[in-house]
Protein backbone atom coordinates (compact mmCIF):
# COMPACT_ATOMS: atom_id res chain seq x y z
CA UNK A 1 0.00 0.00 0.00
CA UNK A 2 1.29 3.66 -0.85
CA UNK A 3 1.35 5.52 2.04
CA UNK A 4 -1.14 8.56 2.55
CA UNK A 5 0.19 11.64 1.52
CA UNK A 6 -0.20 15.12 2.67
CA UNK A 7 -3.24 16.94 2.12
CA UNK A 8 -3.48 20.40 1.44
CA UNK A 9 -5.26 22.31 3.12
CA UNK A 10 -5.88 25.77 3.01
CA UNK A 11 -4.99 28.10 5.75
CA UNK A 12 -6.57 31.08 7.08
CA UNK A 13 -5.12 33.80 4.59
CA UNK A 14 -6.22 32.01 1.86
CA UNK A 15 -9.85 31.22 2.89
CA UNK A 16 -9.58 35.12 3.42
CA UNK A 17 -8.39 35.61 -0.31
CA UNK A 18 -10.85 33.10 -1.30
CA UNK A 19 -13.49 34.49 1.12
CA UNK A 20 -12.93 37.88 -1.64
CA UNK A 21 -13.14 36.13 -4.65
CA UNK A 22 -16.46 34.64 -3.61
CA UNK A 23 -17.93 37.99 -2.67
CA UNK A 24 -16.74 39.57 -5.98
CA UNK A 25 -18.04 36.87 -7.83
CA UNK A 26 -21.52 36.64 -6.32
CA UNK A 27 -22.27 40.06 -5.82
CA UNK A 28 -20.28 42.00 -8.51
CA UNK A 29 -20.54 39.49 -11.30
CA UNK A 30 -24.42 37.93 -11.13
CA UNK A 31 -27.48 39.62 -12.03
CA UNK A 32 -28.72 38.56 -8.86
CA UNK A 33 -25.88 40.03 -6.79
CA UNK A 34 -25.95 43.39 -8.73
CA UNK A 35 -29.77 43.42 -8.41
CA UNK A 36 -30.08 42.85 -4.73
CA UNK A 37 -27.50 45.21 -3.84
CA UNK A 38 -28.62 48.00 -6.34
CA UNK A 39 -31.65 47.70 -4.55
CA UNK A 40 -30.53 48.85 -1.41
CA UNK A 41 -29.61 52.48 -3.37
CA UNK A 42 -33.15 54.23 -2.94
CA UNK A 43 -33.15 57.94 -1.92
CA UNK A 44 -30.61 60.71 -1.49
CA UNK A 45 -27.25 60.42 0.58
CA UNK A 46 -28.34 63.14 2.63
CA UNK A 47 -31.33 61.08 3.76
CA UNK A 48 -28.23 59.40 5.99
CA UNK A 49 -28.12 60.14 9.80
CA UNK A 50 -25.06 60.90 9.72
CA UNK A 51 -24.33 62.84 6.58
CA UNK A 52 -23.88 66.19 8.78
CA UNK A 53 -21.83 64.59 10.46
CA UNK A 54 -19.91 62.99 7.92
CA UNK A 55 -19.62 67.27 6.32
CA UNK A 56 -18.79 68.99 9.29
CA UNK A 57 -17.11 67.04 12.00
CA UNK A 58 -16.09 63.68 10.62
CA UNK A 59 -15.66 61.10 11.88
CA UNK A 60 -12.29 59.60 10.65
CA UNK A 61 -11.92 57.98 8.01
CA UNK A 62 -15.20 59.07 6.42
CA UNK A 63 -13.87 62.59 6.25
CA UNK A 64 -9.79 63.28 5.64
CA UNK A 65 -9.06 59.53 5.15
CA UNK A 66 -5.54 59.85 4.33
CA UNK A 67 -4.40 61.88 7.71
CA UNK A 68 -6.49 58.99 9.16
CA UNK A 69 -4.09 56.59 7.53
CA UNK A 70 -1.31 58.36 8.07
CA UNK A 71 -2.10 59.33 11.69
CA UNK A 72 -2.70 55.40 12.40
CA UNK A 73 0.31 54.24 11.22
CA UNK A 74 2.59 56.68 12.96
CA UNK A 75 0.57 55.76 16.48
CA UNK A 76 1.36 52.32 15.38
CA UNK A 77 4.92 52.65 14.72
CA UNK A 78 5.49 55.04 18.02
CA UNK A 79 3.74 51.78 19.95
CA UNK A 80 6.34 49.23 18.58
CA UNK A 81 9.19 52.08 19.32
CA UNK A 82 7.80 52.20 22.62
CA UNK A 83 7.48 48.60 23.34
CA UNK A 84 10.60 47.50 21.40
CA UNK A 85 8.67 44.76 19.17
CA UNK A 86 9.79 45.57 16.24
CA UNK A 87 8.83 42.64 14.27
CA UNK A 88 5.25 43.24 15.47
CA UNK A 89 5.31 46.92 14.55
CA UNK A 90 7.14 46.58 10.91
CA UNK A 91 4.31 43.12 10.33
CA UNK A 92 1.46 45.62 11.56
CA UNK A 93 2.94 48.56 9.31
CA UNK A 94 2.95 46.05 6.85
CA UNK A 95 -0.76 44.83 7.31
CA UNK A 96 -2.19 48.25 7.06
CA UNK A 97 -0.44 49.25 3.92
CA UNK A 98 -1.15 46.04 1.66
CA UNK A 99 -4.87 45.96 3.09
CA UNK A 100 -4.76 49.74 1.56
CA UNK A 101 -2.45 49.30 -1.48
CA UNK A 102 -4.25 46.18 -2.50
CA UNK A 103 -7.30 47.71 -2.28
CA UNK A 104 -6.84 50.20 -4.58
CA UNK A 105 -4.99 48.13 -6.89
CA UNK A 106 -8.34 45.74 -6.95
CA UNK A 107 -9.81 48.73 -7.81
CA UNK A 108 -7.97 49.08 -11.39
CA UNK A 109 -8.22 45.37 -12.05
CA UNK A 110 -11.54 44.17 -10.94
CA UNK A 111 -14.39 44.97 -13.74
CA UNK A 112 -17.47 45.37 -12.33
CA UNK A 113 -20.04 44.29 -15.57
CA UNK A 114 -23.47 46.38 -16.29
CA UNK A 115 -25.34 42.94 -15.96
CA UNK A 116 -28.79 44.34 -15.15
CA UNK A 117 -28.84 48.03 -17.52
CA UNK A 118 -28.00 49.79 -13.97
CA UNK A 119 -28.89 53.74 -13.80
CA UNK A 120 -25.61 55.46 -14.64
CA UNK A 121 -24.72 56.49 -10.80
CA UNK A 122 -24.76 52.53 -10.04
CA UNK A 123 -22.15 51.49 -12.73
CA UNK A 124 -18.93 52.66 -11.50
CA UNK A 125 -16.59 49.63 -9.73
CA UNK A 126 -16.69 50.18 -5.75
CA UNK A 127 -15.00 46.69 -4.82
CA UNK A 128 -13.69 46.65 -1.95
CA UNK A 129 -14.21 49.85 0.00
CA UNK A 130 -11.47 51.81 0.42
CA UNK A 131 -12.74 53.76 3.46
CA UNK A 132 -13.43 50.46 5.78
CA UNK A 133 -10.01 49.07 4.12
CA UNK A 134 -8.22 52.09 6.33
CA UNK A 135 -10.40 51.13 9.31
CA UNK A 136 -10.03 46.96 9.42
CA UNK A 137 -6.28 47.36 8.62
CA UNK A 138 -5.55 50.09 11.21
CA UNK A 139 -7.29 47.96 13.35
CA UNK A 140 -5.83 44.62 12.57
CA UNK A 141 -2.56 46.49 12.83
CA UNK A 142 -3.25 47.92 16.43
CA UNK A 143 -3.92 44.51 17.53
CA UNK A 144 -0.72 43.30 16.28
CA UNK A 145 1.48 45.57 17.94
CA UNK A 146 -0.26 45.98 21.34
CA UNK A 147 0.78 44.20 24.43
CA UNK A 148 -1.43 41.30 25.29
CA UNK A 149 -2.94 42.22 28.47
CA UNK A 150 -4.76 45.18 26.11
CA UNK A 151 -4.98 43.49 23.24
CA UNK A 152 -8.66 42.47 23.88
CA UNK A 153 -9.39 45.71 24.57
CA UNK A 154 -8.05 47.22 21.22
CA UNK A 155 -9.70 44.55 19.36
CA UNK A 156 -12.89 45.86 20.80
CA UNK A 157 -12.55 49.32 20.05
CA UNK A 158 -11.43 48.04 16.58
CA UNK A 159 -14.55 46.32 16.35
CA UNK A 160 -17.00 49.35 17.53
CA UNK A 161 -14.89 51.54 14.78
CA UNK A 162 -15.38 48.81 11.96
CA UNK A 163 -18.85 48.22 12.69
CA UNK A 164 -19.69 52.20 12.54
CA UNK A 165 -17.60 52.86 9.33
CA UNK A 166 -19.18 49.44 7.11
CA UNK A 167 -22.52 50.69 7.92
CA UNK A 168 -22.02 54.20 7.08
CA UNK A 169 -20.57 53.66 4.26
CA UNK A 170 -23.37 51.93 2.91
CA UNK A 171 -25.67 54.21 4.49
CA UNK A 172 -24.48 57.37 2.70
CA UNK A 173 -24.38 55.59 -0.81
CA UNK A 174 -20.79 55.33 -0.96
CA UNK A 175 -20.26 51.69 -1.04
CA UNK A 176 -22.30 48.38 -1.37
CA UNK A 177 -22.04 45.69 2.03
CA UNK A 178 -19.91 43.46 -0.66
CA UNK A 179 -17.52 46.17 -0.65
CA UNK A 180 -17.28 46.59 3.10
CA UNK A 181 -16.89 42.98 3.63
CA UNK A 182 -14.47 42.40 0.67
CA UNK A 183 -11.96 45.08 2.38
CA UNK A 184 -12.41 43.79 5.62
CA UNK A 185 -11.92 39.51 4.15
CA UNK A 186 -7.94 41.37 2.60
CA UNK A 187 -7.32 42.93 6.20
CA UNK A 188 -8.11 39.52 7.34
CA UNK A 189 -6.03 37.81 5.15
CA UNK A 190 -2.94 40.12 5.41
CA UNK A 191 -3.64 39.52 9.17
CA UNK A 192 -3.29 36.26 9.59
CA UNK A 193 -0.26 35.98 7.24
CA UNK A 194 1.66 38.26 9.42
CA UNK A 195 0.51 36.11 12.16
CA UNK A 196 1.74 33.19 11.11
CA UNK A 197 5.62 34.49 10.18
CA UNK A 198 5.90 36.28 13.34
CA UNK A 199 7.61 35.35 16.26
CA UNK A 200 5.74 34.59 19.25
CA UNK A 201 4.50 37.62 21.01
CA UNK A 202 4.55 37.61 24.72
CA UNK A 203 2.41 36.78 26.39
CA UNK A 204 2.88 36.22 30.15
CA UNK A 205 2.13 38.74 32.86
CA UNK A 206 -1.10 40.08 30.85
CA UNK A 207 -4.02 40.10 32.71
CA UNK A 208 -7.49 37.84 31.68
CA UNK A 209 -9.70 39.80 30.20
CA UNK A 210 -13.74 39.85 31.79
CA UNK A 211 -15.86 37.29 30.86
CA UNK A 212 -18.48 39.90 29.80
CA UNK A 213 -15.87 41.43 27.23
CA UNK A 214 -17.13 39.65 24.44
CA UNK A 215 -20.69 40.30 24.91
CA UNK A 216 -19.96 43.89 25.75
CA UNK A 217 -17.93 44.31 22.29
CA UNK A 218 -20.83 42.27 20.72
CA UNK A 219 -23.36 45.55 21.92
CA UNK A 220 -21.02 48.08 21.45
CA UNK A 221 -20.35 46.91 17.69
CA UNK A 222 -24.61 46.20 17.50
CA UNK A 223 -24.96 50.15 18.22
CA UNK A 224 -22.28 51.76 16.17
CA UNK A 225 -23.43 49.24 13.39
CA UNK A 226 -26.83 50.69 14.10
CA UNK A 227 -26.12 54.12 13.97
CA UNK A 228 -23.82 54.37 11.51
CA UNK A 229 -26.06 52.68 8.90
CA UNK A 230 -29.52 54.77 10.45
CA UNK A 231 -31.55 56.83 7.49
CA UNK A 232 -34.34 58.85 7.69
CA UNK A 233 -36.19 57.71 4.71
CA UNK A 234 -36.01 53.84 5.78
CA UNK A 235 -36.33 51.24 8.22
CA UNK A 236 -35.57 47.85 5.99
CA UNK A 237 -32.21 48.88 4.60
CA UNK A 238 -30.29 50.12 7.38
CA UNK A 239 -30.93 46.66 8.76
CA UNK A 240 -29.20 45.38 5.83
CA UNK A 241 -26.76 47.82 6.04
CA UNK A 242 -26.46 47.09 9.95
CA UNK A 243 -26.12 42.99 9.31
CA UNK A 244 -23.36 43.59 6.54
CA UNK A 245 -21.48 46.09 8.66
CA UNK A 246 -21.52 43.26 11.99
CA UNK A 247 -20.30 40.26 9.53
CA UNK A 248 -17.23 42.66 9.21
CA UNK A 249 -17.57 42.52 12.57
CA UNK A 250 -17.42 38.88 13.05
CA UNK A 251 -14.88 38.46 10.43
CA UNK A 252 -12.29 40.91 12.35
CA UNK A 253 -13.13 39.20 15.45
CA UNK A 254 -13.01 35.53 14.74
CA UNK A 255 -9.73 36.49 12.87
CA UNK A 256 -8.26 38.66 15.62
CA UNK A 257 -9.06 36.66 18.52
CA UNK A 258 -8.28 33.12 16.59
CA UNK A 259 -4.49 34.14 17.74
CA UNK A 260 -3.56 36.07 20.96
CA UNK A 261 -0.40 36.72 19.08
CA UNK A 262 2.56 35.15 16.18
CA UNK A 263 2.18 31.26 16.70
CA UNK A 264 6.35 30.85 15.86
CA UNK A 265 9.12 32.10 18.49
CA UNK A 266 12.55 32.70 16.97
CA UNK A 267 15.16 32.98 19.26
CA UNK A 268 17.21 36.42 19.53
CA UNK A 269 14.19 38.18 17.44
CA UNK A 270 11.92 38.95 20.10
CA UNK A 271 14.23 40.24 23.02
CA UNK A 272 15.79 38.41 25.90
CA UNK A 273 12.37 39.59 28.40
CA UNK A 274 8.76 39.39 27.69
CA UNK A 275 7.67 42.17 26.61
CA UNK A 276 4.28 44.09 28.49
Amino acid sequence: MEPDRPRFRPGPPLLCLLGVGVVYLLAVCTPFGQRAENGLVKGYADQARIFELVQSAGPPPLKAAMPTLVAGLVAIAAVALLRRCWWQGCAALGVVVVTVVGTEALHLVLPRPDLVRAPQGLTDGSFPSGHVAVVAGLACGAVLVAAPRVRPYVAMAGMLWLAFTAAAVQALYWHRPSDAMGATLLACACYRVAAQLLPSAATSGGTRPPRSLPALAGVLALVGALAGGAREDAVARPLVFTGAALVCVALYGITTGSSSGPRRSVPGRSGASPQG
